[in-house]
C-alpha cells in the first residue's frame, strides 16, 4: 500500500524534536510523499510553541518543493469535558487539527472521564484528527465513542510511533481500526516523526490494517486524489502542486 500523506509530524519548534520544518519537506519529498502535515504540540506541553507560533504558520506556503504542506497543530487535550490548549478562533484557522492526550498536560483518569472526554472532543468542530487514542493508559468505552467520531465526521489516525511508545497501542489499535470499519469511520496513517529520516515510517500502522482485511478506501491517505479532496474539504483552499 502507496501511502500519499504523512499527518502528523513534529519540528524543533516542539522542543523534543529535531529537524526544521523545511528538512522534513525535503524528508516527504524523498520518501515520495505528496503531502506533509505540520502539526507541533499545543503550548500545555512542556516544551510546546506559544500560541504566536501556530498564529504564524500561514507564513509557509502552500506548496514547498513539490509538496503540499498543510500547517496545524497537535493539539493537547487538558481536561475531560472537551478543554483543548490553543483557542478556538485559532484552530479554526488551521488546516489540520489533532487532539491527543499526554499524560504531563493531561494525566490518565477513568474509563468514564475518557470516554466524556473523547465524546467532547468529537463534537468540537474544529478538530479533524484523533491522535493515537490506542495509548492504554486511557482506556474508553469503544463503541460509543467510535459512533461519536463517525456522528461528527471525525478522522482516527493509526499512529505508527505508539506500537513502540505507547503501553497496549499494538492491541488497541486493532480494535479502534476494527470498530472504525464497523461504523465506516476514515482513518489515517502517521509516523508522528521526531526527526526528518523517521517522517513516511508508516510500516507497522499500514501492516496491522492490512492484517485486519481494514478497507483500503477508508484509508485517507492511501490515494492522492481521496487524499487532496479531503484536505480541501477541510482548508477551504485549491492546494494543488
Amino acid at each position: 500500500m502507496k501511502i500519499v500523506a504523512d499527518t502528523h509530524t513534529h519540528t524543533l519548534a516542539s522542543g523534543h524534536a529535531y529537524s526544521t520544518v523545511l528538512e522534513n519537506i525535503r524528508a516527504a519529498q524523498e520518501a515520495g510523499l505528496s503531502f506533509l502535515c505540520v502539526t507541533e504540540h499545543g503550548p500545555a506541553m512542556y516544551d510546546g510553541p506559544k500560541q504566536s507560533f501556530f498564529s504564524s504558520l500561514h507564513t509557509i506556503p502552500d506548496v514547498v518543493e513539490g509538496v503540499i504542506v498543510l500547517k496545524g497543530a497537535e493539539v493537547n487535550v487538558t481536561g475531560y469535558n472537551g478543554e483543548l490548549d490553543l483557542p478556538e478562533p485559532l484552530l479554526s484557522r488551521l488546516d489540520w487539527v489533532i487532539a491527543s492526550c499526554h499524560g504531563p498536560v493531561c494525566p490518565p483518569a477513568t474509563v468514564r472521564e475518557h470516554t466524556r472526554g473523547w465524546i467532547k472532543i468529537a463534537e468540537n468542530p474544529n478538530v479533524d484528527v484523533i491522535g493515537h487514542c490506542g495509548d492504554g493508559r486511557y482506556p474508553f468505552e469503544l463503541e460509543a465513542v467510535i459512533r461519536s467520531f463517525k456522528e461528527h465526521g471525525k478522522i482516527v489516525e493509526i499512529n505508527a510511533h505508539s506500537f513502540q511508545v505507547r503501553p497496549g497501542s499494538a492491541f488497541n489499535c486493532r480494535q479502534i481500526a476494527r470498530c472504525c470499519a464497523k461504523y465506516d469511520v476514515p482513518v489515517v496513517v502517521s509516523s508522528d516523526a521526531h526527526f526528518c529520516l523517521n517522517v513516511g515510517e508508516v510500516g507497522e500502522a499500514v501492516e496491522m490494517l492490512e492484517e485486519i482485511g481494514f478497507p483500503e478506501r477508508l484509508i485517507l491517505n492511501a490515494d492522492y486524489e481521496r487524499f487532496l479532496e479531503e484536505a480541501r474539504r477541510r482548508t477551504g483552499r485549491r492546494l494543488t502542486n
